[in-house]
This record gives structure tokens, C-alpha cells and sequence, in this order.
């Protein structure tokens, strides 16, 4: 059988319409060994280039209705398809196998109970030693520390020379310091 474009578009949209099976077998006969060639190329492997040529066609089959041959020919549609099937089934063959050891996912360990309590009560403290400071200070520091703004961004929110924000906040550090016992 000869390639006429114009038959192959034809045989593609039978399948699309009605699912013709008789249209399937010709362009089966047809495009099945080309493909399975331009697959023994790319892979070098028998079983390989055969089982990629049948995915290929039976997504023909079920894709026959997304052909159009406006934007191109059958041929070329196919090969798209087989061309598509290869890069897939190389990523699936080349993706890293799963390291359950991968720090990644392994759960970070358990804190001790003692751990954990001593780290609420220093939080608890912190919290504590930032209310015993003046209004403009923590505000300061909780915003500079906990909200992540830059001293810049803080003098021109609360339209203070950058300066000033600095001296608070080393002021209030300062006295976080002495209140927490650190020297």
C-alpha cells in the first residue's frame, strides 16, 4: 500500500467517526513496521521498539478523533505520537529509583519530652522579657525579627530616620539580653 496523505487522513477519520476496525488494519499494516523501525533506532532493543510501537498505535486508535489533517499530514501525526511515546517510556526508564534513606524523606527525629518542655519554657520566658519592653521597642523588634522587615522598610513605615529604628532596636536587644540573663 502506497501513502496518499489524503488516504491516510481518510482511514484516520473512519476510525475517528465509527471506529472503523478495517481502517485501523490498514493503517496498522501501514504505519506498524515504520514506526517499529524508527523505534529500533532510538531504543536498539527488539522488545523494546515493539511494545512502543503498539502503544503508539493504540493511542492512534484512541486519538483518531484529535487528528486534523489541516495541520498536517497522517504521517507525520503518527510519528508526533511515536516520537511523544519514546521521550515518556525514556523518562520513565531514567527516573532516579525511590531512596527511602533520602534525607529528604526521612522524618526529622523526636524531640525528648524534657527537650521540648525546656524549649516551650524558653519561648515562654522570651515572650515574657518582649512584653516588659517599651511600646516603640517591641514593636520594633517583633517586626524586625519575627516579620522579617528590613530596618529601611521599618523608619519609613513608622516615618522614623533609620537611625532611631537602629538605636530601639539595639536598645531593646540590649535589654532582652539583661532580662534573659545572657550576657
Amino acid at each position: 500500500m502506497t501513502e496518499d496523505p489524503e488516504d491516510m487522513s481518510r482511514l484516520i477519520a473512519a476510525v475517528a467517526r465509527v471506529q472503523d476496525v478495517d481502517a485501523f488494519e490498514k493503517l496498522f499494516r501501514h504505519f506498524g513496521p515504520r514506526v517499529k523501525a524508527y523505534m529500533m533506532r532510538h531504543t536498539g532493543n527488539l522488545q523494546t521498539a515493539e511494545e512502543l510501537m503498539q502503544e503508539t498505535m493504540m493511542l492512534v486508535w484512541n486519538k483518531a478523533a484529535l487528528f486534523d489533517p489541516d495541520k498536517g499530514n497522517a504521517s507525520t501525526w503518527i510519528f508526533t505520537i511515536a516520537r511523544n511515546s519514546f521521550i515518556s517510556a525514556y523518562r520513565k526508564q531514567n527516573r532516579p529509583e525511590f531512596d527511602p534513606n533520602d534525607p529528604a524523606f526521612v522524618p526529622d527525629d523526636i524531640e525528648p519530652a524534657d527537650v521540648e518542655f525546656q524549649n516551650r519554657q524558653e519561648a515562654e520566658r522570651v515572650r515574657t522579657a518582649l512584653k516588659e519592653l517599651p511600646e516603640e521597642q517591641r514593636e520594633l523588634v517583633q517586626r524586625s525579627f519575627f516579620g522579617d522587615v528590613s530596618h529601611s522598610d521599618l523608619a519609613e513605615e513608622y516615618g522614623l530616620p533609620l537611625g532611631t529604628v537602629k538605636s530601639r532596636i539595639r536598645m531593646a536587644i540590649a535589654k532582652l539580653r539583661k532580662s534573659l540573663g545572657e550576657r
